[in-house]
């Protein structure tokens, strides 16, 4: 598998424990190389896809019989905010870029992972017709990751595509969510602004005062609409903020967590703080809610922890567990 977009590598992660065999991972991130080959064990590229031809990404098969081609393009431009600037952000041509590379080089299997609402989008139509004129097999559909293993809330869309015949959707393999308690409850108790000295990535980021008052009123999957007046922030009180409860929330133990964002570890950004620590979710915390191994590794030893860098690599990474199924699929489907 050549893992394009590669990110961390929470796909790759997934799919290696899938029993597919990592051949090398392509991100324009220099944020991506630790983590991905230090975690994955595979090379990583660090090139923008628009400048890597078919025949480099051929290269990086090597005498594989079967070769599947991953490319799950940054989901941002395809967010609902971005949709109407399709002309003004390049991005829009990644999914784009990445269909370039199955035409010209025409992997056996092709899979992604995004957004629901790239479904929505004249976009979308034109990507799985371009693969059933390549003569794919094409099947898709908007997953919870949660029926997956996943911790967490997160609908995303997953596209399988086949060469060598008819292929299926992963089938869920959680009929009992995991649940927040069940990934982070061991985590060692922290306040804001402290690190856990064990582990760098178990950092919470500090809170003023009144973000420290606030969490304190607040309840898990309560809202800031139950708070007194005065607590409330200023824009929530007009009419364009009153329609984001969530944010200023407390996540519940016993349920999956909100969609992990890349500013997941700010109490502020989402339901995102802790069921009952006074603070918000610390970067190891959001990571296990994606599924990540504990003692998965985003920064080399020494180097400084950076909350915007990390939470970005987590809230863009496809989570693991999801990747894990998708890998199996393809693994029954090859009939190894």
């Amino acid at each position: 598998m050549v893992d394009v977009f590669c990110g961390a590598g929470g796909l790759s992660l997934g799919l290696r424990e899938a029993g597919l065999a990592i051949a090398a991972g392509i991100d324009l991130d220099p944020a991506c190389r630790y983590p991905y080959e230090h975690n994955i064990g595979a090379s990583f590229h660090g090139r923008d896809i628009m400048g890597v031809s078919a025949a480099e990404v051929a290269t990086m098969f090597g005498d594989a019989p079967v070769r599947v081609l991953a490319g799950c393009a940054p989901c941002q431009p395809f967010s609902g905010y971005t949709t109407k600037r399709r002309e003004s952000d390049g991005r829009w041509r990644l999914l784009l870029e990445f269909l370039r590379v199955v035409e010209q080089m025409r992997p056996e299997i092709v899979t992604l992972e995004n957004v629901p609402r790239l479904t929505l989008l004249p976009l979308w139509g034109e990507f799985v017709r371009a693969l059933e004129a390549l003569g794919y097999h094409v099947v898709w559909k908007v997953v919870d990751a949660a029926d997956f293993g996943v911790p967490q809330n997160r609908r995303r869309v997953v596209l399988l595509a086949s060469r060598l015949g008819a292929i299926t959707m992963p089938k869920a393999t959680e009929h009992v969510h995991r649940t927040v308690r069940d990934e982070v409850f061991d985590r060692p108790a922290i306040t804001a602004g402290e690190c856990d000295r064990h582990d760098r990535l178990h950092q919470a980021r500090g809170l003023t005062a009144i973000n420290l008052e606030r969490i304190r009123i607040a309840e898990p999957e309560g809202t800031w609409k139950r708070w007194p007046e005065h607590m409330r922030v200023k824009c929530h009180t007009e009419p364009t903020g009153r329609t984001y409860p969530s944010v200023y929330g407390r996540m519940a133990w016993d349920k999956p967590s909100p969609t992990i964002t890349t500013q997941f570890y700010g109490f502020g950004n989402g339901r995102f703080g802790h069921p009952e620590q006074d603070r918000a979710l610390t970067l190891r915390e959001g990571a296990m809610l994606q599924s990540f191994p504990a003692e998965f590794e985003f920064v080399p030893p020494g180097k400084p922890i950076v909350a915007r860098t990390i939470g970005r690599l987590i809230g863009n990474a496809v989570p693991p567990a999801l990747g894990r199924a998708i890998g199996r699929t393809i693994i029954e489907h090859i009939g190894v």
